[in-house]
Order: structure tokens, then sequence, then C-alpha cells
């Protein structure tokens, strides 16, 4: 496990914890989690993106038809 210092406007800070609090977690955790979903958003931006680029569009419609169906049951896979 690593360390990270990340520079955050005073507002913000103080916005993160009281979002943490309200999930029932650390500060820690919840930026842990938040990165978490961010890096599984890119990764799936990456992937589409290669799918593009093999010119298979029916795979590509396909992972956009799961993405859909993620957001409308409020989870992502």
């Amino acid at each position: 496990m690593s360390t990270l210092t990340v520079r955050l406007p005073e507002d913000t800070a103080a916005r993160l914890k009281d979002m943490a609090k309200s999930r029932g977690l650390s500060t820690n955790k919840l930026i842990e989690q938040l990165s978490a979903q961010a890096l599984a958003a890119w990764d799936t931006e990456n992937h589409f993106r290669s799918l593009a680029a093999t010119g298979d569009p029916r795979r590509a419609l396909a992972i956009l038809d799961r993405l859909d169906a993620a957001d409308r049951s409020g989870k992502r896979s």
C-alpha cells in the first residue's frame, strides 16, 4: 500500500469528509472507492476505444447497451 498526498481546496476537503461521514466511511476509504470507480470508468472507455479501433461496431454497441442497462439499474459491471 502506498501513501499519496493530495492538495485540495479547503471546501472540497470538508465536503469529502462530510460525504465519508454520511456513508459511515473514513475519508481514506471514500477516496479509495471513488478512485476505483473513476479507474473502472477509464478502463471501460479505453476498452471501448480499443474495440472501436478494430472496426467491430456490433461488439462496441453491445458494450454500450450493457453500460446503459447498468446505469439504469444503478450499478456497473
